[in-house]
């Protein structure tokens, strides 16, 4: 019997046995691959599709924004209103998203329901009618939000580092403008619906309590698509040439965004995991060395973060944060310094344990239900990545010592290497 007047053993999170547990695998009748977790305590559902569809396919710029955000927006049969209702009325959301190489449209459901709902996603995906009037509301809404946005200095800075880091004509780094939105045509975004999403190349990515015959509705629904897979452009990175950056967006202000980035390598780079060790201790959480020098120790800001950046193909290591107009180049320097110290000091055993405990730790909550757990494995599936990748990731982790996380910041936290920008 269980004795519970002692306590039971405390055991480190770095010392957790994580496992990411293996998905299903489907391949349909056009050669569509399904990636299924099956798992949870409740009967709900999300099925997400992933398109070739983001904005490195596109010929003018937010012609792939905006035909995925009009997806929804009518069908052939169906208006707008309809789709919306129709979705209500089983308790379902659906959502889409368009990112620079990929879009997506996720569906969540109670299970019980995806036999109601598949059909009409299948009429989205192949008689959208992207109507004139829906693309001018659109348009003129997010017209609207961009003039809004353009005048928040924290917009402006995320707008501006991307493109100090590949160029403004690379899709990572091209921004929208108010002539973008009227240079487009209700026949380039048909054009593009037509060769991305109703012609396009898709996977499909399904969690939770699966039903018993998924294969066979998903056949039934999306087999016949054509799934060719579109030739992707390449694209140069053409940085810019000069480091250091000073926007002045309202002059009245008193308070900047700061941002400072270098590039750095995809996730097949062979010093990433390292690297997402290193980063963690520099900037990547709450205890890090940025937040405890320059929010606890000197009040600079409220927050400061650093992160590497999640693009398939080119990438960047990213800090920001919000300070003072006055501190601006105080909290800089202070970055600076943090940098200078990882690259001379090796970093004591009970701090690397506490970054190494936070890191186990979080991603044990992240596969705490199929939602969580089918999001892992997409990254890693989008990404190219082998299914060896979770337990590598792990296992650095694990292993990573003070010399390695001194060797790698001696390589890549060099100030001469990141471009500066501050937006007042």
């Amino acid at each position: 019997m269980l004795n519970r007047t002692i306590a039971p053993p405390i055991v480190d999170a770095v010392n957790f046995n994580l496992q990411l547990q293996p998905y299903q695998k489907y391949i349909l009748k056009n050669g569509v691959e399904v990636y299924a977790i099956d798992a949870g305590t409740e009967e709900v559902l999300q099925i997400e599709w992933v398109f070739d569809a983001g904005n490195w396919f596109e010929e003018k710029n937010l012609q792939a924004a905006i035909t995925n955000f009009l997806l929804k927006n009518g069908t052939t049969t169906k208006t707008a209103f309809e789709i919306n209702e129709h979705f209500e009325y089983y308790g379902a959301h659906l959502s889409r998203n368009c990112g620079a190489e990929l879009a997506t449209v996720t569906l969540h459901t109670l299970t019980k329901h995806t036999t109601k709902l598949l059909p009409v996603i299948r009429e989205i995906f192949s008689e959208a009618s992207i109507l004139q009037s829906e693309m001018d509301i659109a348009i003129q809404n997010m017209k609207q939000k961009l003039e809004v946005n353009l005048k928040k200095s924290s917009f402006v800075a995320g707008r501006l580092i991307d493109t100090y880091l590949f160029g403004e004509q690379h899709p990572y780094g091209r921004f929208s403008r108010h002539e973008d939105f009227d240079a487009l045509t209700r026949k380039e975004l048909l054009s593009f619906y037509e060769q991305h999403y109703k012609q396009g190349a898709f996977k499909i990515f399904v969690a939770g309590k699966l039903p018993a015959n998924l294969e066979a509705m998903l056949n039934e629904h999306f087999g016949d698509f054509a799934n060719n897979e579109a030739a992707a452009k390449a694209y140069s990175i053409q940085p810019a040439q000069q480091k250091k950056f000073l926007v002045i967006n309202d002059e009245k202000s008193a308070q900047t965004s700061i941002r400072l980035a270098r590039p750095f390598g995809n996730r097949h780079h062979p010093d990433f995991l390292k690297a997402q060790v290193l980063n963690i201790l520099f900037g990547g959480f709450f205890g890090s060395r940025l937040m405890a020098n320059i929010r606890e120790d000197k009040g600079y800001t409220y927050g400061i973060h650093s992160y590497l950046m999640g693009n398939k193909k080119e990438n960047g290591w990213m800090i920001t944060t919000e300070a003072g107009r006055d501190v601006s180049e105080a909290t800089i320097s202070e970055v600076y310094k943090e940098m200078e110290l990882l690259r001379n000091e090796p970093v004591d055993e009970e701090e690397l344990m506490l970054v190494k405990n936070f890191m186990m730790g979080s991603i044990l909550g992240d596969l705490d239900g199929p939602f969580q757990m089918i999001a892992r494995w997409k990254n890693i599936i989008l990404n190219d990545l082998d299914n060896d990748f979770f337990n590598r990731y792990i296992s650095n982790i694990k292993s990573i010592t003070a010399a390695e996380l001194q060797e790698t910041a001696n390589k890549y936290l060099i100030p001469e290497d990141f471009y500066e920008l501050v937006v007042i």
